[in-house]
């Protein structure tokens, strides 16, 4: 396959997590042409199924097509591979908070439960069964070892299009002496060139953004099967309390939201908020839609092991957005002990929602992140 190890670097057993995309294929090849022993695996979170005429089709990475090019990889590469039943283990650890959230008016961001506990976690574990140390994917993100202080440090991707580090900061520092994510300093396109070098079936494998257990994208009609009970109708009020119509189950809404909402107001109007506990929609105009404070949970720190003040970083609040100056400030702890923080921000932004990850960026430095529990606005 056009691979020549490489003295340069330890070899060592490595595990990575093929998804049966270019990333995690190239992934691969790298480690194997460094000379280290990889082993492919792809883990089945979702009941694979196969294509039926007006039926469903479930996310890319949990395809049968993708165990198949998966494997056809790990042939072309010469290392062994295995597909591994994880679906009890991902329903209750991703699908069932998942769908928990949603009953409970928030926004949540799987990917980020599934690298903290599987790919990192439940695959990390086994990984160190078979004496390997560590687990590589095809994450777009780097790490390096900040030799004074000891800590591992979590970077941008170099491919800033690309860059996935916003749903890898709860890694502890553990994980992340043991995570390795060969791509980090490539762009997509470079990937994508190599792995047409090297002849892998998934050199121009379509990108994936739907959630991987979502048939057909449709996360609303997932949820509505998993938990009907969440789609109870109630009333939409604006902030006074009027109620101007009514929703079809909190499930169908996000903040920011303009569209569908079945109002005839004269004005357009937002979602503003989701209040489970009334199983109320609450609208208003734009800039009811932003807020300047955040406060966040379940809180954790990579470049530094605490947060004794004010620290100033860029923060990102969704993953296509653009990360805005603000000041961290520490608060006291949560219910599950860990460090809880309010994020002022310079200028106020739109449509943040609980639920959602954010994330303190220092340049393309990972400060840490947090979950996003509530927001205000006007200071």
């Amino acid at each position: 396959a056009g691979l020549r190890p490489s003295a340069e670097i330890m070899a060592e057993r490595i595990v990575v997590g093929m998804s049966g995309g270019v990333d995690s294929s190239v992934a691969a090849a790298l480690l194997v042409e460094q000379g280290h022993e990889v082993v492919g695996v792809t883990l089945r979170v979702w009941p694979g199924r196969e294509p039926e005429e007006g039926g469903t089709r479930v996310g890319s990475c949990c395809a049968p097509e993708a165990a198949h090019d998966a494997r056809e990889v790990a042939r072309r590469l010469g290392i062994p591979y295995y597909l591994l039943n994880s679906e009890r283990e991902f329903d209750g650890t991703v699908v069932e908070p998942f769908a928990l959230e949603y009953r409970a008016g928030r926004t949540p961001v799987p990917c980020v439960v599934c690298n903290q506990k599987v790919k990192f976690g439940s695959l990390l574990h086994r990984a160190r069964a078979w004496e390997a140390a560590a687990v590589a994917t095809g994450h777009y993100a780097r790490i390096t070892r900040d030799e004074p202080t000891g800590r591992m440090l979590l970077w941008r991707g170099r491919d800033e299009r690309k860059d996935q580090s916003d749903f890898l900061w709860p890694l502890t520092q553990e994980q992340l002496a043991a995570a390795r994510f060969p791509v980090g300093d490539m762009t997509k396109d470079a990937v994508r060139d190599r792995a047409r070098a090297l002849g892998l079936i998934t050199a121009d494998t379509p990108e994936s953004q739907e959630i991987c257990f979502i048939p057909d994208d449709d996360y609303r009609g997932f949820l509505r099967l998993r938990s009907p009970d969440a789609f109870r109708p109630g009333p939409i009020v604006d902030g006074q309390g009027t109620v101007l119509g009514r929703h079809q189950g909190l499930p169908n809404y996000t903040v920011g939201q303009r569209r569908g909402l079945g109002l005839s107001g004269g004005r357009p109007l937002y979602v503003t908020a989701l209040d489970a506990d009334r199983n109320t929609g609450v609208v208003g105009p734009a800039e009811e839609t932003e807020a300047d404070r955040l406060w966040a949970e379940q809180v954790n720190l990579i470049s530094i092991e605490r947060l004794d003040g004010p620290v100033q970083v860029t923060a990102r609040i969704r993953h296509n957005h653009v990360p805005a100056a603000a000041t961290v400030l520490p608060g006291p702890a949560g219910d599950d002990g860990r460090q809880r923080v309010e994020v002022r921000f310079a200028t106020p932004q739109r449509a943040i929602s609980p639920g959602q990850s954010v994330v303190f960026y220092q340049g393309d430095l990972v400060v840490g992140g947090g979950v996003i529990a509530r927001t205000s606005r006007g200071g």
